[in-house]
């Protein structure tokens, strides 16, 4: 469940029907087709409701975000204080690029370009679930970042006991 968000609060899906907040998880192979568009994985779109917004993501891939979530993102970057100058940065990259999309009846978004520019989408891409939020990424480039950080974090003495 999202940080933030009290058990047993709930979401509606795309269907209307009340869910738990979504958990999005997996990795999925995809294509983006001639007009920029991507079909999400059918178990992502059954816990969205219609309206997402997209956004630049951290290390060069596009955020999707069920609206309630981004909403709640925007509202916790208003809490930081903005004579920081990372604050800003941060504010910035998460509204600039924003954009607002509604899945089509075929569960397609379109990218915009300036996303699919940042992004590097060309054609063959890797849709994954990370919790409360979707990462599309160039299928390349997904598999170049999981080789850069797969021993750094196999190596990592993490005690998730201790974060609590």
């Amino acid at each position: 469940m999202p940080a933030g968000h009290e058990p047993g609060a709930w979401s509606r899906s795309r269907r209307g029907a009340r869910t738990a907040w979504a958990v999005f998880r997996g990795q999925f192979q995809h294509t983006l087709d001639d007009k920029g568009r991507v079909i999400l994985p059918a178990r992502f779109r059954d816990a969205l409701s219609s309206d997402v917004v997209l956004t630049r993501g951290f290390d060069h891939c596009v955020d999707v975000w069920p609206q309630a979530e981004y909403d709640r993102k925007v509202e916790q970057s208003r809490r930081l204080p903005r004579e920081r100058r990372v604050n800003r940065a941060y504010r910035r990259m998460l509204t600039a690029s924003a954009h607002d999309h509604t899945l089509d009846s075929q569960g397609r978004l379109v990218v915009p370009a300036h996303l699919r520019e940042y992004a590097g989408l060309d054609r063959d891409l890797v849709v994954n679930g990370d919790d409360e939020k979707i990462e599309i990424w160039d299928r390349e480039r997904w598999e170049a970042y999981t080789a850069e950080n797969e021993a750094e974090i196999a190596s990592m003495d993490l005690d998730l006991d201790d974060l609590q």
